[in-house]
C-alpha cells in the first residue's frame, strides 16, 4: 500500500513507523475474518482493513473527523489481526499512533472528555482510586447483584518473606493492585515454593498502557519511565526477570524498548527492562521443582486474553501449565475473540462490551466448568459479574495448595 505522509506529519516522530506499518498491508482482508468488531457489526470500516485505509488517508492529509474518531475508538486493539495477518502488519502500534493525531485533532463531546479524564485521573493511580473502591466495598451490601460482583471483599493478601538468593521483580500494577491484591501475593507464594522471591518496587505503578490506548501518549511515556527509575536498581543488583501477571501490562512492559526508543535517557534502559519482562506463565514453565506445588485439580475453561495469545504470542502456555497439574480444561469456541474487556474499552463503549462478553461466557460455560480462569485483571473484572461460576486468576488455581490461596468453586 503506497503513502506519501502529508507535510505537516513528515516530523512526526512516528512517521516512519507508520509508513512502514501501512506499506506492509496487501489488502488481502483475512484480518476481517477474526475482528470481534467487524463480526458483530459487518462494517467494512469497524475491521481492521478498513480502519488502515482511514489511517492512511489521515496520514496523506485528509482532515480527522468526528467519524473516523468513533471507528477508530471502535477498536478493541486485540491484534487478532495481527495473528491472523500473513504479511506482519503490525495494527496495533499502527492504531495507537494514529489515535493520538485524531485525538489532538478532533474536540470530543464534553460528556465523553469528561468520562476519558476521569478514568486517566483515577484508574492509573492506586492512591486515588483505594479510597474509591473503600467506599464501594463499604455499601456493597446495598448495592444489587450486578453490580456487586465488581466489588470483593476487603482482605489483606499473605505475602511471603523475601529469603532467595534467586530474585525477580513484580510489576504491582494499578487496577490490580488495589481490587484484587492477593494475585501478585499468589505468584510471589508460588515462586516461593520453587526457590524465587519476587520483589515489588514500591515507587512503580501503572504501566502505562491507559494513557496510551486513549491517545495521551506523553502521559504514557511518564508512566513508563516512572517505573523504569523504580526498578533500575534492581535490574543493576542482578534480578532475573520483571514478572507480569497481567497480560495486558505484559504487553506494553515489552514494547518499553520500541516506545521510548527516541528518548536517549532512556532508550537502553527501556530496551533491557523490555528484555527482562516476562510473562508469569513464561516463568514458571522454565523452573524445575514443579512438583512442590499440589494444587486441586478442576475442571478450569481458560479464557485466553487478547493480550497474552496476540499481544504477547503466548497462545496454550497457561492451558499446557494447567494440564500439567491434573487440571480439566474444558472446550471453548473461537477463543481468539475478545471478551470485550480491553481496558477501558468495557467502559467506553458498553454496549459492544456486554455483546462480546455475552459470546464470550456462553462459549466458557458450554463445557460446564467447575470455574473460570483468565490471565488478565480487566478481563477477570470484566467477565465475574456475568458469569455465574467463579472467575479467577489462573495462578490462584496453582497457589491453592500453599495453604493460603482460597479459591471457592
Amino acid at each position: 500500500m503506497h503513502i506519501q505522509p502529508a507535510s505537516w506529519l513528515q516530523n512526526h516522530p512516528d512517521a516512519k513507523i507508520a509508513r512502514d506499518i501501512i506499506r506492509a498491508c496487501v489488502h488481502c482482508g483475512f484480518c476481517n475474518a477474526t475482528c470481534p468488531t467487524y463480526q458483530l457489526l459487518g462494517d467494512e470500516l469497524d475491521g481492521p482493513r478498513g480502519r488502515i485505509y482511514q489511517i492512511k488517508s489521515l496520514w496523506e492529509g485528509a482532515p480527522p473527523t468526528a467519524r473516523v474518531q468513533t471507528h477508530l475508538d471502535r477498536c478493541l486493539t486485540c491484534r487478532a489481526c495481527e495473528t491472523t495477518c500473513p504479511s506482519g502488519v503490525r495494527y496495533g502500534r499502527l492504531l495507537d499512533i494514529s489515535r493520538g493525531i485524531v485525538e489532538r485533532q478532533v474536540k470530543r463531546p464534553w460528556h465523553q472528555r469528561l468520562l476519558r479524564r476521569l478514568l486517566r485521573l483515577c484508574l492509573p493511580y492506586p492512591r486515588r482510586l483505594r479510597p474509591c473502591y473503600r467506599l464501594a466495598q463499604t455499601v456493597r451490601p446495598l448495592m444489587p447483584a450486578s453490580l456487586k460482583a465488581y466489588v470483593g471483599t476487603d482482605r489483606t493478601p499473605v505475602w511471603p518473606a523475601a529469603r532467595h538468593a534467586r530474585r525477580m521483580l513484580v510489576l504491582d500494577g494499578c487496577v490490580q493492585s488495589v481490587v484484587a491484591p492477593d494475585i501478585n501475593a499468589a505468584a510471589a507464594r508460588v515462586l516461593d515454593r520453587l526457590g524465587i522471591s519476587l520483589i515489588r518496587a514500591h515507587r512503580a505503578g501503572c504501566c502505562g498502557a491507559m494513557s496510551d490506548h486513549l491517545g495521551a501518549h506523553d502521559e504514557g511515556l511518564a508512566f513508563m519511565r516512572r517505573n523504569i527509575d523504580a526498578w533500575w536498581p534492581w535490574v543493576e543488583a542482578g534480578v532475573e526477570a520483571i514478572v507480569m501477571t497481567a497480560s495486558g501490562c505484559g504487553v506494553t512492559v515489552k514494547e518499553y524498548g520500541e516506545l521510548l526508543a527516541h528518548d536517549p535517557d532512556y532508550a537502553a534502559k527501556a530496551a533491557t527492562v523490555s528484555a527482562l519482562a516476562k510473562d508469569l506463565s513464561e516463568v514458571l514453565a522454565e523452573q524445575a521443582g514443579l512438583e512442590a506445588l499440589q494444587p486441586k485439580p478442576v475442571k478450569v475453561a481458560f479464557q485466553a486474553p487478547c493480550t497474552l495469545q496476540h499481544g504477547l504470542g503466548l497462545a496454550g502456555k497457561v492451558e499446557n501449565l494447567l494440564r500439567r497439574f491434573g487440571f480439566e480444561l474444558t472446550p471453548v469456541a473461537d477463543p481468539h475473540l475478545c471478551c470485550g474487556s480491553a481496558g477501558t474499552y468495557s467502559i467506553l463503549q458498553p454496549k459492544l462490551a456486554r455483546r462480546l462478553r455475552r459470546n464470550k461466557i456462553a462459549a466458557l460455560k458450554s463445557g460446564d466448568p467447575d470455574v473460570i480462569a483468565t490471565a488478565n485483571i480487566g478481563c477477570l473484572l470484566h467477565l465475574r459479574p456475568a458469569a455465574s461460576r467463579p472467575v479467577v486468576h489462573w495462578i490462584e488455581l496453582l497457589d491453592q495448595g500453599s495453604g493460603a490461596g482460597r479459591v471457592k468453586t
